[in-house]
């Protein structure tokens, strides 16, 4: 693949001549792209992807880049003031809510307790006051009168 000589081989001639083309001349008939120096557009000078600077249209070049602001490094507390006041409020709401539900509970028992038991009561006192007062002094009861009487009659329309 290489060569195992790698020594300098003697030059054939010691200067080269060159001959240049002969110029020809300037054609008048030929159109000639025209860049009047007025319409030159600014030139700015980008680095390419290899590092190197390249001219470059003014319109065509990127953008620059903005540098951001500064930023502030002061340590932050370990919990956001804001967090800590809807965290506490979260429970606190929720302690509320606990007891607003345990306190209508007990007042909800209560009532349907009372409740069933004025019912009872109320249900003895018209029970009470609805029997005889003979049944409630005399222990043999009282004495109760059945008639029956049965009436038929008959008509014929006929």
């Amino acid at each position: 693949m290489y060569p195992e000589h790698t020594g300098h081989l003697p030059a054939e001639r010691a200067v080269t001549i060159h001959q240049p083309a002969a110029l020809a001349p300037y054609d008048l008939a030929a159109p000639v792209a025209m860049d009047p120096y007025a319409e030159r557009q600014p030139v700015v000078w980008v680095p390419d992807a290899y590092g190197r600077m390249v001219p470059m249209p003014k319109h065509l070049a990127p953008p620059a880049v903005v540098a951001p602001a500064p930023r502030d490094l002061t340590p932050l507390p370990l919990l956001d003031p804001v967090a800590q006041r809807l965290m506490g409020a979260g429970i606190g709401g929720g302690a509320l809510s606990a007891g607003a539900g345990y306190g209508i509970g007990e007042v909800v028992n209560a009532a349907a307790g009372f409740s069933g038991g004025a019912l009872i009561w109320i249900a003895l006192v018209v029970l009470a006051l609805r029997t005889p007062a003979r049944a409630i002094t005399s222990g043999k009861g009282s004495t109760v009168n059945i008639r029956k009487a049965v009436i038929k009659r008959s008509h014929f329309h006929g």
